[in-house]
């Protein structure tokens, strides 16, 4: 299948590749993926598929403007209310969650989100899969493959129950601490 593609690429990306202009991220639909050469948490593994994400999203409703090079340089330069990846990474890294504008996004502020980027700068690598309906093979590779970052429909992972709770704490304690900038 597409197992393969992601999980023993021919080249991973870094962060300075894929933000440069104009970016090797093609503005198409697909499924991207996600290695650490150093793990964001004591118990997951190093260099390895850890993630996985689509662009667009299926949507019944309306059409989605996103594509691959967007979706995975937000991820490299966005903030953890855009970017479930972002926010996993900065709960895992232990950043403080905060509430930020008007009180309802929750991001890990301006300083939080520079150290989170910088790190995945250091750490974090993609690679993709051009795919016409990427919805139609993430829920398989989620399936199939050992993926602790991914918390949709992976409730069978052995991380998902400490990763769902170290978030639920970092937005509890968001939630306690005033409003930031």
């Amino acid at each position: 299948m597409h197992d393969d593609t992601l999980t023993r690429p021919d080249r991973l990306w870094l962060a300075s590749e894929v933000l440069s202009r104009p970016s090797p991220v093609p503005g198409t639909a697909g499924v991207y993926g996600w290695h650490f050469e150093e793990a964001p948490f004591p118990d997951l593994p190093a260099d390895q598929l850890l993630y996985v994400g689509i662009a667009p999203r299926h949507m019944t409703s309306r059409t989605s403007m996103q594509n691959l090079r967007k979706r995975v340089r937000y991820h490299f330069r966005g903030n953890a209310y855009g970017s479930t990846l972002r926010l996993t990474l900065g709960c895992l890294l232990g950043l403080e969650l905060r509430r930020v504008g008007s009180g309802k996004r929750m991001t890990f502020a301006k300083a939080g989100e520079a150290v989170l980027s910088q790190w995945m700068a250091r750490h974090a690598r993609v690679c993709w899969l051009e795919h016409p309906e990427p919805w139609t093979v993430e829920s398989g590779l989620i399936a199939r493959l050992d993926l602790p970052l991914n918390l949709d429909r992976n409730r069978h992972n052995a991380f998902h129950p400490r990763l769902t709770e170290m978030r639920a704490q970092a937005r509890q304690r968001a939630g306690e601490l005033p409003v930031t900038t």
